[in-house]
């Protein structure tokens, strides 16, 4: 009996364990993944802290993984073994129910969810359906990879589908995982960019990826500093906090549009009167196709910003995650650093 090294959570609220598994074999339309990197993302928050019903354990997380393909699974089609393959945040989908007819596989009634509803990336192998697969190119190291699987998709496909056009304004509002991704994103879409950042200490980094403007938050009034700029056509919400959120909505322009790609957990409040204001409008993305985020990196240059850590050092790289010290993904890369 073949072993692996994994870390499961046991139980909601319970300390990540380095445990010895079997390797997982695949099934029908599955695959089995030797893991190269995976990214330790926010999201991973749900399985170690219970924050969704139903949900079962042990588990082990992840849902920014890359590997190779180990072994192919009955009725696999198109992929084979030795390929280079990434797996995201969607584990999976049902083809039948009316969203996945409709192509909006996302919105799936029976969807699965890699690292959360499945086995994910904490691991020496982990166990993918067929149609969660990415290919990764193969001048993209797995390290650089594995954050677009994630941030990099949804801060990618909230700038892609958004108002904004070549020329316009946008300000990505914080500048740590999902920001400074955001920010080199929307410079090399051709878009004329603010960083609202609190203090000045990141304003260096941000000219440096290319910001043509950089805002202090803690000294200024963000809101009436875009509107000195012409008004934002969007804002890119990366940082998680519902009053500055808010705060924000009066630095819109005419048909301006606030995306909030962050997991708040407060309320927030907004007047009416600013959003009829100019036709301006506030949504929440969480979609994107990795695929685009990947080719679209790999085309113009855009990396994630990371510190690399050991499996065994899981939990570390976790609490430096949660507590914003990381610099500014964490990636997990088996065999070590």
């Amino acid at each position: 009996m073949a072993l692996m090294k994994a870390i499961q959570v046991s139980s909601p609220g319970n300390d990540f364990e380095l445990v010895h598994k079997e390797v997982p074999k695949p099934r029908e339309n599955e695959v089995l993944i030797k893991v190269e990197a995976c990214g330790v993302c926010h999201g991973d928050a749900i399985v170690k802290e219970g924050l969704f019903p139903g949900l079962q354990y042990p588990r082990t997380p992840g849902h920014e993984v890359v590997g190779i393909i180990d072994q192919l699974g009955s009725k696999t089609k198109y992929w084979k073994v030795g390929q280079r393959v990434g797996v995201g945040w969607l584990g999976g989908h049902c083809f039948h129910c009316p969203a996945c007819r409709s192509g909006e596989f996302g919105a799936c009634e029976e969807s699965l969810t890699t690292g959360i509803t499945t086995d994910g990336g904490y691991a020496e192998f982990m166990v993918a359906r067929m149609e969660a697969l990415n290919s990764i190119p193969d001048n993209l190291d797995p390290v650089d990879a594995a954050p677009l699987l994630c941030a990099g998709r949804t801060t990618f496909g909230a700038l892609q589908k958004s108002r904004a056009k070549g020329g316009d304004l946008v300000a990505i509002h914080g500048l740590g995982g999902l920001g400074h991704l955001g920010l080199q994103f929307a410079i090399k879409l051709g878009f004329e960019t603010a960083v609202l950042s609190r203090g000045r200490g990141k304003e260096t980094l941000a000219r440096k990826l290319g910001a043509h403007h950089f805002i202090d938050t803690d000294t200024s009034d963000a809101a009436k500093e875009l509107m000195d700029l012409g008004g934002a056509k969007v804002i890119l919400c990366t940082a998680p906090s519902g009053k500055a959120i808010s705060e924000l909505v009066s630095g819109l322009g005419q048909n301006g549009q606030m995306i909030i790609v962050t997991f708040v957990n407060e309320a927030m409040q907004i007047f009416p009167g600013n959003l009829m204001r100019g036709g301006r409008s506030i949504c929440g993305w969480v979609g994107g196709n990795p695929q685009d985020a990947l080719r679209f990196s790999v085309l113009t240059g855009v990396r994630p910003m990371v510190e690399v850590f050991p499996l065994e050092q899981a939990a570390f790289a976790y609490e430096r995650m949660m507590s914003a010290k990381v610099h500014f993904r964490a990636v997990l890369k088996m065999g070590g650093r």
